[in-house]
């Protein structure tokens, strides 16, 4: 097998134009407007390896998981899977042939899943799209096998998506996701919409398939539990940019960049540690006017003069990598994880 990464995303960028229309700019003499949605976003995530994504809500995680598969076009850098350009402009064999290789589940499962569709019509799409399946028996029959895989009867596959629970629709779309026979699934907020004892179900549903098909995953999440129990690195995202690069192990033992600690001090304590918890102070600045030097220096403890002027780019810091201009002046000495222990990634 080869030891080269499967996925390798270099300073991705999603700028969008946010603007009035042309004549309310020029009546209402209104500047141009442009939202950061993503900047210089650059990771690589091994063959099987689960690598999350996490931040708050509006940090640019799901920008950056449409374009990794595709759906979004970035406006800068580039997405190399297996050796092949999803961002390059021309059409080419190759990718074409890639896009098999590629699925992702969403968030909502209600709203992925054509309503109108019977069960088994909407699971055998990618069958008929890549041409997986030779005739409609084998059609049935792979539908059939797929059902079970996800933990459902093949006998639902004559229903509708509204005839199941949340969690029921979401292995639907993970046993369509699965049909392909993919080797890389995007999964961007998959068990959010779900109740929490459902969420472990289907996580667990998750690491096992990735167990038996050798399957690679980027996980986007804002909930530490679930990312803690999934991932073997992660990625924390503020404002569009990565801050901080770890290991999932290392990550919540000793975190570095104090917005990863804010995020890790806001966990409740199920453990009774009687450790101090800290709820997540201020919000995530406007992005289309974004604070000069570190985003993050309004709402950080550490900030000093160098932070509201310069920006910090992502320095490695064995075995992170960090943004952070404390960090790298020694400001800030890693420290405990609220989940040391916990990690089964």
């Amino acid at each position: 097998m080869s030891t080269e990464p499967l996925v390798t995303v270099e300073n991705l960028g999603r700028i969008y134009d946010v603007s009035k229309p042309w004549l309310n700019r020029v009546v209402e003499r209104a500047p141009i407007q442009l939202l950061t949605a993503a900047a210089g976003v650059t990771f690589s995530i091994a063959r099987t390896e689960t690598f999350a994504l996490v931040g708050e809500s509006g940090s640019g995680k799901s920008t950056v998981a449409k374009m990794v598969v595709g759906l979004v076009p970035p406006s800068s850098g580039e997405v190399t899977i297996d050796g092949i350009s999803m961002t390059h402009r021309r059409r080419s064999s190759e990718r074409e042939r890639l896009r098999r290789r590629i699925q992702m589940i969403f968030q909502a499962p209600y709203a992925s899943l054509n309503p109108r569709w019977r069960v088994e019509n909407i699971i055998a799409e990618p069958l008929r799209a890549f041409s997986v399946a030779q005739n409609a028996d084998e059609q049935h029959k792979r539908v059939g096998e797929l059902l079970r895989l996800v933990g459902l009867d093949p006998a639902d596959g004559v229903k509708y998506p509204h005839e199941f629970s949340g969690g029921q629709r979401q292995r639907i779309a993970i046993a369509r996701a699965l049909s392909a026979q993919p080797e890389f699934i995007v999964c961007d907020e998959p068990t959010s919409a779900l109740d929490v004892s459902v969420q472990a179900q289907i996580l667990n549903l998750m690491r096992d398939l990735q167990r038996q098909f050798g399957l690679t995953y980027l996980f986007i999440s804002h909930n530490l539990a679930v990312v803690r129990h999934m991932a073997t690195r992660i990625g924390v995202m503020y404002l569009g940019r990565l801050v901080e690069v770890s290991p999932a192990r290392e990550l919540f033992r000793a975190p570095r960049h104090p917005y990863t600690r804010m995020l890790l001090d806001a966990v409740p304590d199920l453990d009774l540690t009687e450790r101090g918890r800290k709820a997540v102070e201020g919000e995530i600045p406007n992005p289309i006017t974004p604070p000069p030097g570190c985003a993050f220096h309004p709402r950080c403890p550490y900030a000093f003069e160098r932070c509201r002027v310069e920006r910090p780019v992502l320095l490695p810091s064995a075995p992170a990598s960090v943004a952070c201009h404390a960090v790298e002046e020694g400001r800030i000495k890693p420290g405990a994880g609220v989940l040391e222990g916990a990690v089964t990634p």
